[in-house]
């Protein structure tokens, strides 16, 4: 990751990574199949875990709405994505839905919940039913990840706590 976000992915080779890492190349293609293959589970890691923080500190409250729920998610992601502007750098030029989606299902925490199972509980929490909780997430993500890149980078077309009430009110 810290390799990606400095060098950047292009100037970024595995002799760089194996290096880093101070494994040998061999043992680099035992895990990975390219350079790609290593972002894009760096890529999944980094956003479920963004998405899996939100999930644990919005259990912690006794929000129940599930507006006030994807508020809070839709906050907290954003100050994670302001603290850490690599991250938000990263994940802006790489994340993908098709990354994002497997890797919701597959990674599961220390405790053995996927983020997948997180986002159902919170569903069901709410009380509230979708046809498709799938495609609700899908427009979540990419509203913040929309909305984030430009307004906390450049601050374009306004700041992130300027337009914070505008998503609040989607």
């Amino acid at each position: 990751f810290e390799l990606f976000t400095s060098k950047g992915f292009h100037d970024t080779s595995i002799a760089d990574i194996v290096a880093k890492a101070g494994i040998a190349k061999g043992t680099f293609y035992l895990y990975f199949k390219d350079k790609t293959d290593i972002r894009n589970r760096l890529i999944s890691s980094k956003a479920t875990q963004l998405f899996r923080n939100a999930c644990l500190k919005l259990n912690e409250t006794q929000i129940t709405g599930l507006s006030e729920q994807f508020i809070f998610l839709t906050d907290e992601i954003l100050q994670a994505l302001e603290t850490d502007k690599s991250l938000l750098f990263f994940l802006s030029k790489h994340l993908s839905w098709g990354i994002f989606r497997s890797s919701m299902t597959e990674e599961k925490s220390p405790d053995g919940i996927s983020a997948r199972e997180l986002y159902e509980q919170l569903i069901a929490h709410s009380g509230c039913q979708f046809q498709s909780p799938e495609i609700i997430i899908y427009l979540v993500i990419e509203l913040v990840a929309g909305v984030s890149y430009n307004a906390i980078l450049y601050h374009d077309p306004a700041d992130i706590e300027e337009l914070k009430p505008y998503l609040h009110t989607l």
